[in-house]
């Protein structure tokens, strides 16, 4: 059952098939959050909403992905490559198309975590710190496939893709990122506010 479970759902089928079959239900949270914060009179409540369930939405099946168990899991030591590129440099010796999908699979990894956390979170706006989201999430990942000892290489590349992805996506949304403008109407953009006017705000 667990190899059965691994051959389907440890693949980029698996992950397309699974994520297509949540669609639903991703869609009515959505709708079921929004709702309520419309009532409660939330600004921007369709897209804090979409945001929100969008990040476990596309986060969480290639996460559950790379941290399923090799078929020696257990039975081998962890395995570390800390040289930058050396990995890459592998693959593409094994074939373009191999490394191809190797590439593109951990870009996504942490693609909508990029996209859409500065979309609901006004402090994580820039491109910087999704970077450095994106890093130390993978980090998280690679230290955990090691000390599961779940037969799967920890890999500084894998670090370095996993964060480009988070980056490039978060430059895909920026036109729709939260900001602290965002805040109710009357209460203006701290950086709006030039030093004589936090003066003279300051002596009333």
């Amino acid at each position: 059952m667990v190899k059965g479970w691994h051959g389907l759902f440890g693949t980029f089928t698996g992950v397309a098939l699974l994520t297509v079959a949540l669609l639903p239900v991703a869609v009515l949270v959505v709708w079921v959050l929004a709702r309520r914060r419309r009532a409660a009179g939330t600004p921007g409540a369709w897209r804090l909403s979409l945001a929100e369930v969008g990040i476990v939405y596309g986060t969480v099946p290639w996460v559950w992905m790379i941290l399923l168990p090799g078929s020696r899991a257990g039975a081998v030591t962890g395995r570390l490559s800390l040289v930058p590129l050396h990995d890459l440099v592998k693959i593409f010796a094994d074939g373009p198309a191999r490394a191809t999908g190797q590439i593109v699979g951990n870009l996504l990894v942490f693609a909508a975590l990029g996209f859409f956390a500065p979309v609901r979170f006004a402090a994580l706006a820039s491109v910087t710190r999704v970077l450095a989201l994106g890093a130390g999430c993978s980090v998280l990942v690679e230290v955990a496939q090691y000390v599961l000892r779940l037969d799967r290489v920890s890999s500084v590349d894998d670090v370095l893709l996993n964060a480009a992805g988070a980056g490039l996506a978060a430059l895909a949304s920026r036109r729709w990122w939260r900001t602290p403008a965002d805040a109710p109407s009357g209460q203006p953009h701290p950086a709006a506010v030039s030093p004589a006017g936090r003066r003279t705000a300051a002596r009333r």
